[in-house]
C-alpha cells in the first residue's frame, strides 16, 4: 500500500467516526484539478444529500470535525465551495514516501490483491508465411506490457501465444512460391522472404484465373498431412517459427506456451463433429455454420461448403484447453478490433457449450501510415525489420553526434536498445481504443511525449547522481534530513511520484499501459522543470544529500515505469 492510499484511508476512517456512518470511501478522495488548491479532495455533493444540506455546509461541517482530529498526515484543511481540500504534511509524506522507494527498489509500485487471480494472456497471434509488421508490433507491446502490469497488481499470469499456421493464406503463400520463387530462395531472412511472396501472391492470383482453385486444392493437400506440399508446409512454416523467436529474443519477450493452429484442428474438427450432432452447429448450403441471430450476433461460419476448416476450429478447441487444463480465473486475448464481433461469438459458442469461464477481448485500434492503411496483401507495410534498422541508423547518428569516441560495439548495443524503446514507447502511449498515425520522424525525437525524452531525462539524472556518489561514497539514507525538502516545486514532485502505485492499479484494472506511459512523461516534465530551477549538486551539504535522494527516487520510478512497457533503461545516451 502507498503512501498516499494510506492518508486517504485515514482521512476516509477519520471522515465517517465524526459522522458515525459509513458514507465516505477511499474513491470519493480525489486530486484538486489545481495543486494549489490543495494536494486531496473530497467533493460533498452526496454527503450534502445524506446530510439534507447544502454542500458548501456539509463541506464546513465535516471540517470543522476533522479539524479536531488533528489527522498527523495533514498540515492545514480548507473548504472552497463544495469541496474540502486536504494540504498534506510535507515533511511525512517525504520521509515515508523517499524510504519506501529506497528500500523497495524495484519492487516500488507492486501491489497486494485480497484476491489473486490465474490469468491467461494471449497475445502476439501472428501468421506464419506472412510478414511480420508494426501492426503485430503493437499486438505484442501490448500484451506484454499488461502481463508485466497485471502481475504487479499481484496477479499470477499465464503469457501464451497462439500462431496461425494453417490457413488459407499459407497456401496462397505456398502457390506463388511454387509458381514464382522456387528457385529465388535465400540462404538468410527466409521469414521475411516468405512475408513479400505472400504480399506478391495478390497480384499473382488476378493473373492466373485458375489460381484460386490450385490454391484451394493445395489447402486440401496440406491438411492431408502427406506428400509433398505438406512437407513444404513443413519447411517454410518453421521459416516463420524462427523468424518469430529472433523477433521475441530481441524484444525480450517469454511465452510460457505457444499454440499452433495446425496442432489443435484435428481435435478442433472432432469438437465441430459434436456439436452438429448437439443441434449446436447446423449445416448451411454445404457449411457448417453457429447461428448466433437471436443472440443479435448474426451467422459464425465454422467450415466452408469445400470441408476446409475456419479459424474457430482451432479457437474453440484451444479454449476449451485452456479452461479444462489451467483451472484459470480470467483469459484474456489480445487481437485487434476488427475481430470485436468474431469474438462476441465466439465467447457466445462457448457459452452454449456450457463453458462458464471469465473471457475477455483486449481490442485495440489499428496503425496506419501516413498514404493510409498497412495491408500485407498488397505490401502497404512497415516491416518489423526495417523499423528497427531505421531507427537504429538515426539513433547512431544522434549518439555520434555526442559520443565520438565510443567503441563501435557499444554504440551498437545503445542504438540497439533505444530503437526498441522508440518502437515499445510509440505503441503503448496511445490508448488501445485509439488509432495510431506512426509518424517516423517524431518518434526519433528527444523531446516530447517519446521515449527518448523520458531516456533522456534518466539519463541526466543518472549523470548527477555518478558525480555525487563519487564524492559522498559512504552516504547512508538514514542520515539524511528530508524535511527540508519543503519548496513548492520539491512538494510538486513528491505528490507526483506518491501517486506511481494508485497508476499501476488502474492501468491493470483498465488494461491500459498508456496510463502508465502518460504518467511517466508527467513525472519526466515536472522533474526536468525541478533540474532546471533548482541547484542539486551546489546546494548546502545538508539540502544536496536530500535532493540527491529526491532525483534517486524518480529514475527508480521511471525504470520501474519503462521496465512495465517493456524498456530498457540507458545509463549513458
Amino acid at each position: 500500500m502507498g503512501i498516499i492510499t494510506q492518508i486517504k484511508k485515514s482521512l476516509v476512517s477519520d471522515s465517517n467516526n465524526c459522522l458515525h456512518k459509513n458514507i465516505i470511501k477511499v474513491k470519493n478522495i480525489v486530486y484538486p484539478p489545481n495543486i494549489n488548491m490543495g494536494d486531496l479532495s473530497l467533493p460533498c455533493f452526496e454527503l450534502a444529500n445524506i446530510l439534507h444540506i447544502r454542500p458548501h455546509e456539509a463541506a464546513l461541517e465535516l471540517k470543522k470535525l476533522l479539524s479536531k482530529k488533528k489527522n498527523k498526515y495533514l498540515s492545514s484543511i480548507q473548504v472552497t465551495g463544495p469541496y474540502i481540500n486536504f494540504i498534506i504534511n510535507k515533511k511525512i509524506l517525504a520521509k515515508n514516501l523517499l524510504k519506501e522507494i529506497k528500500e523497495k527498489q524495484n519492487k516500488y509500485g507492486k501491489l497486494k490483491v485480497s484476491e489473486k487471480k490465474k490469468i491467461m494472456i494471449e497475445y502476439s497471434n501472428a501468421n506464419t508465411h506472412k510478414e511480420y509488421h508494426i501492426g503485430h508490433l503493437r499486438n505484442i507491446c501490448i500484451g506484454d506490457s499488461i502481463n508485466k502490469i497485471l502481475e504487479t497488481n499481484g496477479h499470477n499470469i499465464f503469457p501464451v501465444s497462439y500462431i496461425n499456421d494453417f490457413g488459407i493464406h499459407v497456401a496462397k503463400t505456398l502457390w506463388c512460391l511454387k509458381e514464382y520463387y522456387k528457385d529465388k530462395i535465400p540462404q538468410k531472412n527466409k521469414g521475411e522472404f516468405l512475408g513479400k511472396i505472400y504480399a506478391d501472391s495478390t497480384n499473382k492470383t488476378k493473373e492466373n484465373p485458375l489460381a484460386q482453385d490450385l490454391i484451394s486444392f493445395l489447402m486440401k493437400r496440406i491438411e492431408s498431412r502427406e506428400g509433398e506440399d505438406y512437407k513444404l508446409w513443413q519447411k517454410t512454416r518453421n521459416w516463420s517459427i524462427k523468424q518469430f523467436n529472433e523477433i521475441y529474443k530481441e524484444l525480450n519477450i517469454e511465452f510460457k506456451n505457444i499454440y499452433y493452429e495446425s496442432e489443435l484442428i484435428q481435435k478442433g474438427l472432432k469438437i465441430i463433429k459434436e456439436l452438429k450432432e448437439k443441434k449446436i452447429l447446423i449445416e448451411s448450403n454445404g457449411a457448417i455454420i453457429a447461428d448466433l441471430n437471436k443472440y443479435n450476433l448474426g451467422i459464425l461460419v465454422i467450415m466452408r461448403s469445400d470441408g476446409t476448416a475456419l479459424y474457430p476450429v482451432a479457437d474453440i478447441s484451444l479454449a476449451i484447453q485452456k479452461i479444462t487444463k489451467h483451472k484459470l480465473d480470467k483469459s484474456i486475448y489480445v487481437v485487434d478490433v476488427r475481430q470485436s464481433l468474431y469474438f462476441k461469438q465466439l465467447f457466445k459458442l462457448l457459452e452454449l457449450m456450457g463453458y462458464k469461464q471469465d473471457l475477455v477481448h483486449l481490442s485495440y485500434e489499428f496503425v496506419k501510415l501516413p498514404d493510409g492503411m498497412m495491408s500485407s496483401r498488397t505490401g502497404n507495410i512497415i516491416t518489423y525489420s526495417d523499423l528497427r534498422e531505421k531507427l537504429k541508423t538515426k539513433a547512431k547518428e544522434e549518439i555520434l553526434k555526442r559520443h565520438n569516441n565510443w567503441s563501435l560495439r557499444k554504440i551498437e548495443k545503445t542504438a540497439t536498445t533505444l530503437a526498441l524503446a522508440i518502437m515499445k514507447f510509440e505503441m503503448l502511449k496511445v490508448d488501445t481504443n485509439q488509432i495510431i498515425n506512426f509518424n517516423f520522424e517524431n518518434a526519433l525525437k528527444f523531446e516530447g511525449y517519446t521515449a527518448g525524452y523520458l531516456e533522456y531525462t534518466y539519463v541526466r539524472i543518472n549523470s548527477i547522481l555518478k558525480i555525487f556518489y563519487k564524492e559522498n561514497i559512504d552516504t547512508i539514507f538514514s542520515e539524511i534530513n528530508l524535511s527540508i525538502l519543503n519548496n513548492k516545486k520539491e512538494h510538486e514532485l513528491i505528490i507526483k511520484m506518491a501517486k506511481y502505485p494508485e497508476i499501476i492499479k488502474k492501468a491493470g484494472n483498465n488494461y491500459n499501459p498508456s496510463e502508465v506511459a502518460k504518467y511517466l512523461f508527467e513525472l519526466a516534465q515536472i522533474t526536468n522543470d525541478y533540474y532546471h530551477a533548482t541547484p542539486i549538486l551546489k546546494s548546502d551539504e545538508e539540502l544536496r544529500s536530500a535532493r540527491i535522494l529526491l532525483i534517486e527516487s524518480v529514475n527508480q520510478i521511471i525504470k520501474n515505469g519503462l521496465g512495465l512497457l517493456g524498456i530498457e533503461v540507458l545509463n549513458e545516451m
